[in-house]
C-alpha cells in the first residue's frame, strides 16, 4: 500500500486557497513612522522564531525570504537550510542508511527476510522531498495564522530602516521597519579549481538529486562532508572523502580518530592531505578528478560533492548602505548580544561571527531577542555548552570543551579525563564491531570535579548527549555522575559507570556488559 503523504497539504490548500504573499493589507505599525515594527531578512529557523515571538507581543512583522538557485539550479521553499537542505533531509537519509543495516541485522535476531534486499534512490528522494514540502506549507500557514506578512523576495538595504524586496519578474517592493533582524544564513562555498562549479554539486543539491549518485567523491571533511559520505556508503554507494588537512576541525581529536576508523571499517575511503586541482567530464560521463601529488593523483567518479565550508549571505544584502560592518575574515556580522554596529539592526544564526552554526542556537537566540526587544526581558543567549551531534554512521555527540580546549584553558595538571570503551547490548547477537564505542568525561581535578565536557560515540548519540547537556547547564559534577544510578542495559548508563582516568594508564576496555 502506498500512502499519499501530501494529503494534509491538499486539505490545507483548500482551506487557505486565498493565502498569498499579497493577501495582507498594510497597516501602520505601532510605532507609527514605519510600515512594520520588525522586518526579518531570511525565512530560516532563527528568523522565523524571532518573527513569531514578536507577534506574540503584538508587533507588526514582515518576513522576506528568497532562495537564490544553486550553481546546479536547485531551489526550495521557506524554512531555511535546516528544513530544506540541512538537518532534516540529512537525518532522514542517515536513518535510511541505518535501516538498511538493521534489515541485515534483523536476520540474526530471527527475522526471516525473503528475497534479495535492494535500495531505490528515487523513492527515498521522493519521500524526503514530500516531507520537506509539507513542512514548507505548514510554515506558510503558521505565518498566516500569526498575521505575519510573507514576501517571497530578495531583500537589499537602502538604509538602516528601509529594505527593497526584489521578486521574480522584476517586481519590487519597498518596506520600512523600526527594527530589522538579519537571519539569512549561508550557502556552500565552491573551491577555486577548474571544473568545480561546472561539474560539482553541494549539499544544496544532494538531497534532491534526480539520479543515484553512484561512486561519489566528497571534497571536505567537516561534519557535512562526513555525514554525506556516511549515509551514501550506508545506502550502498562507494564514497571517498578528500581531506586537505584535518578531519572535523575543532572537535575532540580522540573522538575524531575513532570516527575515521569506524567509517573506514564501513568502506569509506579517505584521501588525506590532498587538494583537488581540476575536474573534467569524460566521454563516458564520469568525472575525472585530479589532485596534488606525483603518484596516483587522479581517479574517476560518478559524482563530486564539495563540502569545503559555507559563506554567509551578508554581502548580498548591500550592508554598507545601512552602515553595517562585517568581520574582515569571515564576512559575518559582529554582534553584541545579537545587536550589530547599527543600533536598530540585529542578526541571529549562521550569519553572525564566532557563534555555533546550529539551528537550535538560531531559534533560541531569535526568540530571546524578540522578548528583549518587545517584552522587557533581560535574558541573553548563552552560547556556552551547546550540545551537538555528528550523524556519522556511528554517531558522535558532545557538549562542552574538548580535551584539547580544556588543557589550553586550565592546563593539563588541573583537568581529569575519565574514559571508557563499552559494549552496546544490541551489538552482541549480530556481532557488530564494538571497538569504536567510546566515551570520555572531562572534569576539573579539584573536588567536586566540575564537568567541563562530555563526548560519546555510539548509537543514538544525540539522544544520549541531550540530557547530559541539561545537566552541565545545571552545574554537573563528577560526584553527581557517580551518585546517579543508571538504567540497565542502556548505553547512556555508561556515563554513570565511568571510573578510569587517562592519567592512571589503566585499560578502559570492559570485560563484560556489566563490568
Amino acid at each position: 500500500m502506498r500512502f499519499n503523504i501530501l494529503s494534509p497539504i491538499n486539505i490545507l490548500q483548500k482551506k487557505f486557497i486565498n493565502f498569498s504573499k499579497d493577501s495582507f493589507k498594510r497597516t501602520t505599525s505601532s510605532c507609527g513612522q514605519y510600515d512594520f515594527d520588525l522586518l526579518v531578512l531570511g525565512g530560516g529557523s532563527g528568523g522565523l522564531a524571532c518573527a513569531k515571538e514578536a507577534t506574540n507581543f503584538g508587533k507588526k512583522v514582515v518576513v522576506l525570504d528568497f532562495v537564490l538557485p544553486s550553481q546546479r539550479g536547485t531551489t526550495w521553499g521557506i524554512g531555511g537550510t535546516c528544513v530544506n537542505v540541512g538537518c532534516i533531509p540529512k537525518k532522514l537519509m542517515h536513518q535510511a542508511a541505518l535501516l538498511g543495516e538493521s534489515i541485515h541485522e534483523a536476520q540474526s535476531y530471527g527475522w526471516e527476510i525473503q528475497g534479495p534486499i535492494s535500495f531505490n534512490w528515487s523513492s527515498l528522494v521522493e519521500a524526503v522531498q514530500n516531507h520537506i514540502k509539507s513542512v514548507n506549507w505548514v510554515t506558510r500557514v503558521q505565518l498566516r495564522d500569526k498575521k505575519i506578512e510573507y514576501v517571497n523576495g530578495h531583500g537589499v538595504f537602502e538604509d538602516n530602516h528601509t529594505v527593497l524586496a526584489k521578486m521574480k519578474g522584476g517586481k519590487e517592493k519597498r518596506l520600512t521597519a523600526k527594527d530589522i533582524v538579519i537571519a539569512v544564513g549561508g550557502r556552500p562555498k565552491y573551491p577555486n579549481f577548474p571544473g568545480c562549479k561546472e561539474y560539482c554539486i553541494t549539499s544544496d543539491d544532494i538531497f534532491s538529486l534526480n539520479s543515484p549518485p553512484g561512486d561519489t567523491l566528497v571534497i571536505g571533511a567537516g561534519y557535512i562532508g562526513l555525514e554525506c559520505a556516511g549515509f551514501l556508503r550506508g545506502l550502498g554507494y562507494q564514497a571517498t572523502v578528500m581531506v586537505r588537512s584535518m578531519i572535523l576541525r575543532g572537535f575532540d581529536r580522540d573522538m575524531v580518530n575513532l570516527i575515521q576508523s569506524e567509517m573506514e571499517d564501513k568502506g569509506v575511503k579517505f584521501l588525506i592531505g590532498k587538494i583537488p586541482t581540476s575536474v573534467k567530464k569524460q566521454p563516458n560521463g564520469k568525472l575525472l578528478v585530479e589532485w596534488n601529488g606525483v603518484e596516483n593523483n587522479q581517479a574517476e567518479f560518478d559524482t563530486v560533492l564539495v563540502a569545503t565550508g559555507r559563506k554567509p549571505l551578508s554581502e548580498e544584502l548591500n550592508p554598507s548602505l545601512a552602515g553595517l560592518q562585517t568581520h574582515p575574515e569571515s564576512g559575518k556580522f559582529v554582534v553584541n548580544f545579537e545587536q550589530t554596529n547599527v543600533p536598530n539592526i540585529y542578526a541571529v544564526g549562521d550569519v553572525i561571527h564566532g557563534k555555533p552554526e546550529l539551528t537550535p542556537v538560531a531559534i533560541q537566540a531569535g526568540k530571546l531577542l524578540a522578548a528583549r526587544l518587545y517584552n522587557g526581558s533581560k535574558e541573553q543567549m548563552d552560547y556556552d555548552n551547546i550540545a551537538t551531534t555528528i550523524f556519522s554512521p556511528l554517531e558522535y555527540g558532545c557538549v562542552g570543551l574538548t580535551e584539547e580546549e580544556a588543557i589550553a584553558r586550565y592546563t593539563e595538571p588541573k583537568i581529569e579525563v575519565y574514559h571508557a570503551y563499552y559494549k552496546p547490548t544490541e551489538f552482541f547477537i549480530p556481532q557488530k564491531n564494538v571497538k569504536h564505542c567510546y566515551l570520555k568525561v572531562i572534569t576539573l581535578v579539584e573536588a567536586p570535579q566540575k564537568v567541563l565536557g562530555m563526548h560519546f560515540i555510539g548509537p543514538q548519540a544525540g539522544e544520549v548527549i541531550q540530557g547530559y547537556a541539561a545537566a552541565i547547564k545545571a552545574g554537573l559534577t563528577f560526584e553527581h555522575l557517580k551518585d546517579t544510578v543508571g538504567i540497565h542495559p542502556t548505553i547512556s548508563e555508561e556515563f554513570t559507570r565511568v571510573a578510569i582516568t587517562k592519567r592512571s594508564g589503566e585499560d578502559p576496555t570492559p570485560q563484560s556488559c556489566c563490568s
